[in-house]
């Protein structure tokens, strides 16, 4: 795994590969169907919860005006639906810990 940069679906298959001895093949189609459980539960409005990780949360969030910084012309910004990550207690101490 990379210590500094973006941690990719490669990287977490190679991990899964080393450290429980799958076939590079099979590590990358379970990182695939994990990914893939996680975007069809959030595509079908559920949260997603992973212990020790955080919880990947949906909110709605209602039509708003907001302003052009440009014009200043007030526009309708529309409803909207958006994904957030809120943090486990567990991995919020390691990030402190490690920074």
């Amino acid at each position: 795994m990379t210590t500094v940069g973006t941690l990719t679906r490669a990287d977490l298959a190679e991990a899964l590969h080393r450290e429980v001895g799958l076939s590079r093949a099979d590590s990358a189609k379970i990182v695939e169907q994990i990914l893939g459980d996680m975007c069809e539960a959030l595509s079908n409005g559920e949260n997603v919860k992973i212990s020790g990780f955080g919880t990947f949360v949906l909110r709605d969030k209602g039509e708003r005006v907001g302003r052009n910084p440009k014009t200043g012309v007030e526009v309708p910004i529309a409803p909207r639906r958006v994904l957030t990550f809120r943090a486990s207690q567990m991995m919020r101490e390691r990030i402190v810990a490690a920074g």
